[in-house]
């Protein structure tokens, strides 16, 4: 048994809270060694004043689990960039009773590994007439770009640094897969024919980080490519490691094969520190109706536990999951019944 842990509870915004109660009331079920840290919804958020009892809360944690957010609730970019969470990992598993749209979506078990800490996401944008001092140089046009023009830029930044943490992590990720009985593949996908200098320089470190790791096979991918890929073959995947703008896109097409967003579950690792939450947004549409999918948000939730060191837990909230969408009977409406979110977590208790 773990020790007693201390974890954060960001309920999030408009509907996210229900996601994340839900969680909590399985996990107090569970009877967890566990203290509990909660936070208000975001339409309770104080700008400044929650924002700093937060980020206290988070540095004397073992793990925060996050609602996701519609702007209302703003510690989400202390939990990445000031606790260094550089891999964010997207499981994508198909369980019996999951409404896929594919024919065929039985044994689809793969994980995106998405660089979290750059690229376009860094926000580097602005009017395009700011590089006119720098004269950039189009290598497509051949020739200097015309900054005159109205218009906006973006810059997308890929370093050495987070991508050889990614690698290795997603290298690592293959390895603990392989002993569980997965084929210990990696695959790295970005743009690297045409972004030579920036996908291609990413797509090069992963290569030569993943030849350290001769217990693992690899192979790479164009990015439109992998997105077919995705589709047509996805039974053939393992483990995926990509760039961050990439990896946003991707799992939420990869989730899409196995039923929806709301049974697309993420966390959020660094060296020292992790958080996990649900890939869905905070549906706003169906504020106030109970009807919300708390799966992912339960699934991350069994992701956490297994970063605390509380195994078995974590297995037997996850087998009680795969029994309510077994049994076909206590199902949400985004997933073909008509199954309250109050009646879904009741469910699950029941199956623990």
């Amino acid at each position: 048994m773990a020790s007693k842990k201390r974890v954060v509870v960001l309920p999030g915004d408009d509907t996210a809270p229900d996601t994340v109660n839900a969680a909590i009331e399985v996990m107090r079920a569970l009877e967890l060694d566990i203290d509990f840290v909660e936070f208000p919804p975001g339409e309770e958020w104080v700008r400044g004043e929650t924002d700093k009892a937060a980020r206290a809360a988070i540095d004397a944690s073992d793990s925060t689990l996050f609602g996701s957010t519609s702007g209302k609730t703003t510690s989400i970019n202390y939990l990445r960039w000031g606790k260094r969470t550089y891999a964010n990992v997207r499981p994508c598993r198909y369980l019996k009773g999951f409404q896929s749209p594919l024919a065929k979506p039985d044994g689809i078990d793969f994980v995106i590994v998405r660089e979290n800490m750059e690229d376009l996401y860094l926000m580097l944008e602005g009017p395009l007439e700011a590089l006119a001092p720098l004269k950039p140089y189009s290598k497509i046009l051949r020739a200097d770009l015309n900054t005159s023009e109205r218009g906006k830029y973006a810059i997308k930044v890929i370093t050495e640094r987070n991508t050889r943490n990614i690698a290795h992590f997603a290298c690592k990720l293959t390895i603990r897969r392989k002993a569980e009985g997965y084929p210990g593949k990696l695959t790295c996908t970005s743009k690297y024919n045409m972004l030579r200098e920036s996908d291609g320089f990413f797509r090069q470190l992963v290569e030569e980080t993943a030849a350290a790791y001769p217990d693992i096979k690899y192979e790479q991918f164009i990015v439109d490519d992998f997105a077919r890929r995705i589709v047509q073959s996805s039974h053939s995947l393992d483990v995926v490691v990509m760039p961050n703008l990439y990896g946003d896109i991707l799992s939420d097409a990869a989730a899409g094969t196995i039923g929806g967003l709301g049974l697309a579950p993420p966390g959020c690792y660094g060296d020292g520190y992790a958080y996990f939450e649900s890939v869905h947004g905070t549906a706003p549409d169906i504020l106030g109706m109970g009807i919300i999918n708390p799966t992912a948000t339960m699934l991350s939730a069994t992701m956490m536990l297994e970063y605390l060191g509380f195994t078995e837990e974590s297995r037997r909230f996850e087998n009680a999951i795969r029994k309510v969408y077994g049994a076909g009977k206590t199902l949400t409406t985004d997933q073909g019944g008509s199954a309250k979110t109050t009646e879904f977590t009741a469910a699950v208790i029941a199956n623990l």
